[in-house]
């Protein structure tokens, strides 16, 4: 660590303009209030006297993107990973193995209000309240086995920004053990670049828009961003006149395209994940999204609009996972782990999350987008065909869980 990171603080952070912020970990920090503006949050303030345990550290801060460099280590055999708002992964199992060892991690954090204008706001459901996505706080949670964290450095940054839009699939999960690709794919991008993710479980394209998530992207939206489409889980249950596959689920990613395009800014299209359903010999899975995946296709094709299919890829994934370890992917688990047993064939866990991912970098490679430039120097090429074996997998749970299943199937 460079010796020009001098004088620290030790309550208040110092501001080195209206929107830079450090602070000093090593010392003791105050428990969050909204008037001073930083602080512990959620979980108790840990005890310097104890062994590390996991602990949230929060800063209110305006909208937009913010680096964030933090120093790690400082203890014996420390392992931390960090993950920012909803549990969005950004490193993981970053370990130190003497006390006077550090690394410094620096990543990009979106944060966001459902604020637009004085007259508008994104229309979020009662259960988002409680996220930490659409707060007023840049909420960072540092855990893992003995996690050691040294030095906070928080600053506003302008960098391109990827725009996630979808369902359940693709939203930060705020509660164990339900997970998403869309904050999984925040581990394998630098500090190049930001993630904001506007999923939502339950929503369709339609719904999404009605609720001025498109609106509240296109606030900020401009040239060098991209916007990523995943819809497909919901939709074919709208069962109004005219809705389906080839009409309104069309005429809605159309929308999404013209805007996006006004703006400058580049469009993705992903194919619906597939439902661990399998067919009756247990080792092919069966089309449960209709003609949902072509219509999509279709419109891509005729807007060309890059596409990544993730329904053929997942559809790779739990099938060489097989039949019983493709449960290993989804949130299945007994009774005894989250009060009531868990048996859930369409939201991931973070291992399935983590896997589907991975498909979408891979896709964003197959694709030659610019973007891909950010990628991390750990990142390495992967095969749905040949996934991470679940049993090697090391994932270090949130303290808050939740055995409720999302909206939306």
């Amino acid at each position: 660590m460079r010796k020009t990171i001098l004088v620290l603080m030790t309550l208040m952070p110092v501001a080195l303009n209206a929107q830079t912020y450090d602070f000093d970990m090593t010392k003791q920090q105050p428990v969050y209030s909204d008037s001073q503006g930083y602080g512990y949050d959620v979980l108790p303030a840990p005890d310097k006297k104890k062994p590390a345990e996991p602990f949230y550290f929060s800063v209110k801060v305006p909208d937009g993107n913010y680096l964030v460099k933090v120093v790690l280590g400082g203890k014996k055999n420390s392992n931390t990973t960090v993950r920012a708002e909803g549990r969005r992964l950004m490193m993981d199992n970053i370990t130190t193995k003497r006390a006077k060892d550090t690394q410094e991690v620096s990543f990009t954090v979106n944060k966001r209000t459902p604020l637009i204008d004085e007259k508008n706001r994104v229309k979020i459901k009662d259960r988002e309240k409680a996220y930490f996505t659409w707060d007023d706080k840049l909420t960072l949670e540092f855990n893992g086995d003995m996690p050691a964290v040294k030095h906070i450095h928080i600053e506003k940054a302008d960098v391109p920004t990827i725009y996630l839009c979808g369902n359940s699939t693709v939203v930060d999960q705020n509660y164990e053990p339900w997970a998403s690709w869309g904050q999984m794919i925040t581990r394998w991008f630098g500090p190049e670049v930001a993630i904001s993710n506007h999923a939502e479980s339950g929503l369709t394209a339609r719904t999404f828009i009605a609720s001025n998530r498109l609106d509240k992207i296109l606030t900020t939206l401009k040239k060098g961003d991209y916007v990523f489409v995943e819809f497909g889980h919901n939709d074919e249950k709208e069962k109004k006149p005219g809705d389906g596959a080839w009409y309104h689920y069309q005429y809605q990613l159309k929308i999404f395209v013209d805007q996006v395009r006004k703006k400058g800014a580049d469009i993705v299209f992903c194919t619906p994940t597939q439902r661990r359903a399998f067919n009756d010999d247990k080792k092919t899975l069966m089309n449960t999204h209709g003609d949902f995946p072509a219509a999509m296709k279709m419109v891509a094709e005729k807007e060309n609009v890059p596409l990544i299919d993730l329904n053929s890829l997942t559809k790779t994934f739990f099938e060489t996972l097989g039949y019983e370890d493709s449960k290993r992917a989804l949130v299945h688990y007994p009774k005894e782990m989250y009060g009531r047993e868990l048996a859930d064939n369409t939201h991931f866990n973070p291992y399935g999350a983590y896997e589907v991912a991975k498909c979408v970098v891979m896709g964003m490679k197959q694709l030659n987008l610019p973007v891909v430039q950010y990628l991390r120097a750990d990142w390495q090429d992967f095969n749905p065909a040949q996934p991470d074996d679940w049993k090697t997998f090391k994932w270090a749970p949130s303290r808050i869980s939740e055995n409720v299943k999302p909206d939306g199937n």
